[in-house]
Order: structure tokens, then sequence, then C-alpha cells
């Protein structure tokens, strides 16, 4: 994929320094609780890094500031006064940079994502996206995403097969893409807050062959009057619960909603929440992968 149209955004990194035994857990609270590192987190040995447009730099500075007093306060080795800005690469060096750790990943017994640039020949009965995130959130790689493959693929092994997908949040256009690759005869509308995810969305579906079965919109989901047989989110847990009452009008009569992005900890509490707004809950889902991470399936 190529932006050679659009001026390249000068990126800064956040660093906050860990002590090496709380890292994992430090860098599931920053990727759950802040929501500038909402595209994502990267570990360097004591340190987690995300990225943020140079604009956008001191609120997010301190933003995760806060978030690390309130962690140190209950007990996690952090301290607020190391949280620091460093510089960044530009954005075309980055863009390049990270591709040597994407690889090739099967992510279910179907789902397999092959990074742009990499060929890959498939078995008859995989299921290949051919993806490239860009600047979107959305690899494939992480827990909350594979989560909700696998239960796309629970769905499809049941031959339940949703006509209509909305994808909340759709970064790089995975789900959606997933969804319309092992549904052909449905149609996804993705939308998210953010411009180029929208694009990457876009131009993942073109790669992939499914452009005309996706729509992309910035549109919030509590102003999408449609309700849909299958509705996907994976998003942090307090995004998810300032959403509940749109998410749930969003699911149509027998329809299925898949959370994700979730801490385990907080997987049955939101779960709880959307059960006592009018919906069926399914089930919890650890993974198996990262069992810090899980997913929440409901029905109507």
């Amino acid at each position: 994929m190529t932006r050679d149209t659009q001026t390249p955004v000068d990126w800064v990194e956040v660093v906050i320094p860990v002590g090496a035994q709380d890292v994992d857990d430090v860098a599931a609270l920053i990727a759950s609780e802040v929501p500038a590192a909402a595209a994502g987190t990267e570990q360097r040995g004591d340190e987690v890094v995300f990225w943020v447009a140079q604009a956008d730099a001191a609120a997010a500075l301190a933003e995760t500031r806060d978030a690390v007093t309130r962690w140190q306060a209950n007990g996690a080795a952090v301290d607020p006064s190391r949280v620091r800005i460093a510089t960044a690469l530009p954005e075309i060096e980055w863009r390049d940079a990270w591709k040597k750790y994407f690889k090739v990943s099967k992510l279910t017994r179907q789902f397999v994502v092959v990074p742009s640039w990499e060929r890959y020949a498939p078995l008859d009965s995989e299921v290949v996206i051919d993806l490239d995130p860009g600047m979107a959130f959305g690899t494939g790689t992480h827990a909350s995403t594979r989560l909700v493959l696998e239960e796309i693929q629970d769905l499809a092994d049941r031959e339940i097969t949703p006509g209509r997908i909305l994808d909340v949040g759709c970064g790089s256009g995975i789900l959606s893409i997933a969804a319309s690759k092992r549904w052909p005869g449905s149609t996804v509308v993705a939308i998210d807050n953010d411009q180029l995810a929208l694009d990457a969305t876009m131009d993942n579906a073109s790669i992939n062959r499914v452009a005309d079965r996706i729509v992309t919109a910035l549109t919030p989901a509590g102003e999408i009057e449609e309700a849909f047989p299958l509705v996907l989110a994976n998003i942090q847990a307090n995004v998810l619960r300032s959403l509940l009452s749109a998410l749930v009008a969003r699911v149509a009569p027998g329809g299925t909603l898949i959370l994700s992005g979730l801490l385990t900890p907080q997987a049955q509490p939101l779960a709880d929440e959307f059960v006592a707004a009018g919906l069926r809950l399914t089930r919890v889902r650890p993974s198996t992968d990262d069992p810090q991470w899980s997913s929440v399936t409901l029905r109507r």
C-alpha cells in the first residue's frame, strides 16, 4: 500500500520505563486504558513504547503520566517522572522498518494472514487475508484480534451465515475482510473514527478483492440505524462501555455481538453489563495464546 499523495505525519514516541517483572502487565494496561495508545504498543526490553502525532504529544504525555501515577500507587514498578517523549522515525521509514516483524501467521483453523509483500501458497481449506496495516491497528497477531477471528471461525463452522456485518473500530480492516472472504455472500459496514484506518481498510479490501462488499464510514455507531446479524467490536474496555447502548441497538434479533480488546479481568464484568442491557451471554473466551486477553460473545 502506498500513500504518496498524502503529506507524511511527524510522529513521536511515548516511552514508559517499566520494572522487568511488570512489562507485560503494563503493556496491557497501556493498550487498554490510555486512549492515545489505541493503535498498539511495542515492548523494547524494559520499556513500553507507543506512537502519537507530534501535535498530540503534550496531551498524550500528560495522559500517560496520569495513568502511570495510578498504576504506581497500586504497586506497579513504574515512575511517572520517567515517562518521556522521544523522536520517532519519519513515517515513511517507520512503515518499512516494522515490516521485518510481520510474517505469515496462521490465526485459526482456516484464517491465514499474509503480509502484502510476501508470497504464500495456501491449502484448499485456508482463507488467506493479504494485509498491509499501514498506520492502522490490526495485523492479526495481537491476541484480541485472534479472538475475534476464532469466534468468526466458530460461527462459520456452525454454518451460521450473517448477510450483513458491522465492524466497529475497523482499524486495518482485517476483521471486515476475514468476514467477507469467509462468507462470500455477505456485505460489511466498517466504521472507525480515524480516516487513516478507513483508508487502510479499503486498500486492503482492494488487495483481497472484496472492496465491492465493504463500505467504510466515519459515522459513529450510535448514528447508524440498521441492525445487523453480526456486530464486531475489537476496542478497549472503556470505549466498549461507552458504546454499550449503541452496540446493543445494532444487534438484530437472533444476531451475535463479539467484543474484544479486553483484559481478562475486564471481560466478565463488561459481559454482565451487556446482559443487563438485554443480550444473552454465549461465552467469555480467554486467549489460549495470551490468557491476559479475553473476548465476549453475546446474542440477542
